[in-house]
């Protein structure tokens, strides 16, 4: 079976090009939509966390 070896140079060209792409699409409103999505995200994992330790621990009695 025959390796595929990429130099450094081509992975760092990849990487930066794709991220230059991203960065340039990205606007102040997707950053904005993203920050409330992970509170949003946080705080009902933190609730479902909390109502699982609950529940168990009232089970477990």
């Amino acid at each position: 079976m025959q390796q595929h070896n990429f130099h450094f140079s081509t992975k760092a060209g990849t990487a930066g090009g794709t991220l230059s792409i991203i960065l340039a699409n990205i606007t102040s409103s997707d950053i904005l939509k993203t920050i409330a999505l992970a509170a949003i995200g946080a705080i009902v994992s933190f609730g479902v966390s909390n109502l699982l330790k609950y529940l168990f621990g009232k089970w477990k009695r």
